[in-house]
């Protein structure tokens, strides 16, 4: 998980690179970025299902494969083409890790530590997600091949990941009577639809919120010190995934709803924070928004994930991993490169500024969505 995750986000301080290189606009980069999400959803619409019919290393190995394949397309790229290719391996490798993946975490753990799972998942996830750009950060500026490096390095990582999935003891499922389609939504069961519902509601703007510092964050960077510094970028970066990975540990003895509920209070303040600093050119409130987001998406992920391990058969858990995933994700693609090109005709402050008032909106309403689900059925957990 951790492995496949630092290649999720290792490219994020090295767009003002390419962009420079190759040249292309603020849009232009959230596509590039967009195009990750566009793979994990195709992904997503089979890795789920696939996994909880023929297992879990038939899914993981070759999700593998293609994350090394994509860290060799990115170490050579010369086009927007290539990192768009990069990208849509990235995210296939994202989707099978965060279904299948997730579900192996909860597998090998055992009926008695699903808790425990989620949490050591989700935590695997986030602090990937955060590593990647510190590493892309740091060797792209003081070691050689600014933009090949961060993927050397990934590379042995996901080597090793390999080696781990092969041993991991993890049983072939028992064959159910599952429908017949192996393309399709993911799902979950219908006594289940409220979990999902919960944690989608929290964990898509959360998502959302991290997706948008990791797309434009270097862009507002640059605007508010003046800097291109691609280790400047990562450390932001790497500082939103540690608060992320920070909260759950934090909040990981509450009660589901209240993880929750302090996911989305999370995103919503990021989102202040994000209107405030550029309004006021403040990099100080700038890297408080990106800290505030990653506790938002890293308290929505666990609550979400939690529900799901606590209460989905195992035969379904990598769907509806899939499902809460998807949920999260299509909005974290959308937004953001719908932002990228609002900035690009009206100014990145303005745009940043518009951006920030929609997803604050959203967050407030995954709050009521949560505290409506607490009244109607008790507790949420």
């Amino acid at each position: 998980m951790t492995a496949v995750f630092v290649l999720s986000n290792a490219a994020t301080p090295l767009y003002g690179l390419w962009q420079r290189e190759i040249g292309f606009s603020r849009g232009t980069l959230t596509v590039v970025f967009a195009c990750y999400i566009a793979g994990l959803i195709a992904s997503l619409l089979v890795s789920g299902v696939l996994s909880d019919r023929i297992g879990r290393k038939p899914v993981l190995l070759p999700a593998l494969v293609l994350a090394l394949l994509a860290c060799g397309i990115f170490a050579t790229a010369t086009s927007v083409a290539a990192l768009v290719v990069a990208r849509l391996l990235t995210g296939i490798a994202v989707g099978a890790a965060v279904s299948a993946g997730m579900a192996a975490v909860t597998d090998v753990a055992g009926p008695d530590r699903k808790r425990l799972a989620a949490l050591l998942a989700s935590c695997a996830m986030v602090l990937g997600a955060g590593l990647g750009p510190l590493l892309a950060g740091v060797l792209s500026e003081l070691a050689p091949g600014p933009t090949a490096t961060v993927f050397a390095v990934e590379a042995v990582l996901l080597l090793s990941a390999l080696a781990v999935v092969l041993r991991m003891p993890v049983r072939r499922p028992v064959r159910t009577s599952a429908p017949a389609s192996w393309i399709r939504i993911p799902s979950v069961p219908h006594p289940n639809r409220r979990q999902l519902a919960l944690g989608i509601a929290v964990f898509a703007p959360g998502i959302t919120a991290t997706s948008f510092v990791l797309s434009l964050g270097p862009s507002l960077l640059s605007s508010l010190l003046g800097t291109e510094s691609r280790m400047v970028a990562g450390v932001m970066a790497f500082a939103m995934f540690l608060a992320a990975t920070a909260v759950q540990f934090a909040v990981r003895s509450l009660r589901i709803h209240a993880i929750l509920l302090t996911g989305a209070t999370s995103t919503a303040l990021a989102m202040l924070a994000l209107m405030a600093a550029v309004r006021t050119d403040s990099p100080a409130l700038l890297v408080t928004a990106a800290v505030l987001a990653g506790a938002g998406q890293g308290a929505g992920q666990l609550g979400g994930l939690t529900l799901l391990s606590a209460e989905i058969p195992a035969h379904r858990l990598a769907e509806a991993n899939s499902a809460m995933n998807m949920g999260g994700y299509l909005p974290a693609g959308a937004l953001p490169v719908a932002a990228g090109y609002f900035s690009d005709a009206v100014g990145l402050s303005t745009g940043a500024t518009v951006f920030a008032v929609l997803l604050a909106s959203l967050a407030a309403l995954g709050a009521l969505t949560v505290l409506r689900g607490v009244a109607s059925a008790g507790r949420t957990n």
